[in-house]
């Protein structure tokens, strides 16, 4: 199996799968190599770049940094649910930052395709502000509630429905802020395959991914238990795979759980630099860009490695 990160890995500067990369992952698949793309992305918005490529459909798309997994035909394999008690009183817990929350529902369809709603905001000024072009990509499923709780079951609205997950977008600074107040709560845990020992009835799991180079860090509020990693774990578990035959390409902070979990690792060239102070210490080897076909490269060494076969169990 392969598990390769959208943003800042799979995707070049355009925004798009370069040729080469395309060829590699498609190589990988005819060598019966399961493919699967692992993006803090939700699953429509992914599908934007993916659709088109031919992919392996049966292939596996882990979305919404591992809290929904589904085929890339839409075909649902697994989803959690933030409790609605527990989205409700971040609502509140948050109220310095309310102004850059986004809510996000799965309510994807049977083509892949998602409705107005499945994402909620209270506030747009700040939001277009930080992640603007994302705002317009996604106006579409956009709804605007205000105050924020009544798109939530209990919240004061007709509302029935769980989100899977929340979301915080600010300068580097501000969500760095956001996430240690949040963590200030014994139920909210930071990052990672399962909750800390000093964090095990954790009820939120947060992930963070910074882009310093344009001062914009999101920070993502799931259900405990939830990353990309555990949800490849629970994937390779379904599918027969070992850990030991799994690589992992990734490039931020959000990906350092599949990153782990993984049997060889790959940090892009391009991931911010303490993080890869990290991947040093921890044995990672330093990948290419993701604008210079850093997946390609990736790929490519595994199969010549391997003789097209079983990937390698060391890093």
């Amino acid at each position: 199996m392969i598990a390769v990160d959208m943003d800042g890995t799979l995707l070049g500067g355009d925004g798009k799968v370069s040729p080469r990369n395309l060829a590699a992952l498609h190589t990988a698949e005819q060598s019966g190599i399961e493919v699967v793309v692992a993006t803090g992305r939700r699953h429509c918005y992914a599908m934007r770049q993916l659709r088109g490529l031919g992919l392996n459909e049966a292939n596996a798309l882990v979305s919404s940094n591992g809290t929904v997994t589904r085929t890339i035909g839409a075909t649902l394999i697994e989803r959690n649910l933030l409790a609605a008690p527990t989205a409700l009183w971040l609502c509140g817990h948050i109220e310095e930052f309310r102004n850059a929350l986004v809510v996000t529902f799965d309510r994807v369809g049977p083509d892949g395709e998602d409705e107005r709603g499945a994402l909620v905001v209270e506030h747009l000024e700040e939001l277009h502000g930080s992640i603007g072009k994302w705002m317009e990509a996604n106006e579409p499923y956009i709804a605007h509630v205000k105050p924020i709780e009544r798109a939530l079951p209990g919240g004061g609205g007709d509302v029935h429905e769980a989100p899977i997950q929340m979301m915080l977008c600010g300068t580097v600074e501000r969500m760095r802020r956001a996430e240690a107040r949040l963590l200030e709560h014994p139920g909210v845990s930071a990052v990672g395959v399962a909750p800390q020992e000093h964090a095990r009835d954790a009820e939120i799991a947060l992930h963070r991914t910074e882009y310093p180079e344009r001062n914009l860090s999101i920070v993502d509020i799931l259900p405990a238990g939830c990353s990309k990693g555990s949800a490849l774990v629970r994937l390779a578990a379904r599918r027969g795979i070992r850990m030991d035959e799994m690589l992992a390409i990734g490039d931020n902070w959000n990906d350092v759980s599949m990153l782990e979990v993984a049997g060889r690792a790959v940090l892009m060239e391009n991931a911010p630099e303490d993080l890869k102070q990290e991947a040093a210490a921890k044995g990672w080897t330093l990948g290419g860009r993701h604008d210079a076909d850093g997946v390609a490269q990736a790929i490519e060494a595994v199969l010549e490695e391997s003789g097209v076969g079983a990937l390698s169990g060391t890093r």
